[in-house]
């Protein structure tokens, strides 16, 4: 693997923050969870509260690198030198998320096929697979209200996605919260997942298949299981992550750049 050394400008701790959000930003664009220049992920600069990083505006997600991300507080304003600019939608969401969940170190938000299309559905997520028990009566729904690039509708935003890992906004897409990027993109991974297999199911009860959904208590065990940690389950991505981040490495590791 070519050998990627960290700029003078970085602490350590942030070049480690950055290669591994460059490493989501190719991952989700690997399985095609992408949207062209759209969508973005973000992460809390360590060691402070009002500082993120987030993608250039007008990269695709395969060309993110360590070294391209912006770095930028929650009022907006870019803190350091680049050629580079940010997506306002971005900076609406994200900023309101990172100033209101301390735990929400990184902010993902895309387009995937799946999550946007059952964004659009009553319930959204359904108990239908055990992908989905995960996020059984733990998905926030935030309504549509065009793009989001009003700041008025910041608190919205928040209010809705409340203590929640994710929040379906409607007729729009999916937006995950981790505590590393790893674990925000385990959680679009199992979401996308669940949603694209509950569509497929969907299409099978056109032809006069029913559904079979699990009874309330069992699904609440499940996620009690999944978000309690019960046998030998991790946190989203401490396991998956490290494995993926060495897949990357094998093909590509130029987002370490």
């Amino acid at each position: 693997m070519t050998d990627y050394p960290k700029p003078d400008r970085y602490s350590d701790e942030e070049w480690d923050a950055r290669i591994s959000l460059a490493a989501a930003y190719r991952m989700v664009a690997k399985l095609g969870l992408d949207d062209l220049i759209y969508n973005h992920i973000s992460m809390r600069v360590p060691g402070t509260t009002d500082q993120f990083l987030i993608n250039p505006y007008g990269h695709l997600f395969s060309e993110i690198t360590a070294s391209s991300l912006v770095k930028i507080d929650t009022s907006g304003n870019v803190i350091e030198d680049t050629p580079h600019t940010v997506n306002v939608a971005a900076f609406v969401i994200h900023a309101a998320v990172h100033k209101a969940r301390g735990d929400a170190h990184c902010v993902l938000h895309t387009h995937s096929d799946a999550s946007t299309a059952v964004s659009g559905q009553p319930d959204g997520l359904l108990p239908l697979t055990q992908f989905a028990m995960r996020f059984y009566n733990r998905q926030g729904f935030h309504e549509y209200e065009g793009v989001a690039i009003d700041e008025a509708e910041q608190q919205r935003i928040i209010a809705h996605l409340g203590d929640h890992p994710v929040m379906l906004m409607r007729n729009h897409g999916i937006l995950t919260v981790g505590r590393t990027p790893g674990e925000a993109f385990m959680l679009l991974y199992y979401f996308e997942r669940a949603a694209k297999i509950q569509l497929q199911m969907q299409a099978a009860c056109a032809s006069g298949i029913g559904l079979v959904i699990p009874e309330h208590e069992v699904c609440e065990k499940a996620a009690r299981q999944f978000w309690e940690l019960k046998g030998d389950i991790l946190i989203p991505g401490e396991r998956e992550w490290p494995a993926l981040m060495r897949d990357l490495d094998r093909v590509d590791a130029g987002y370490r750049a």
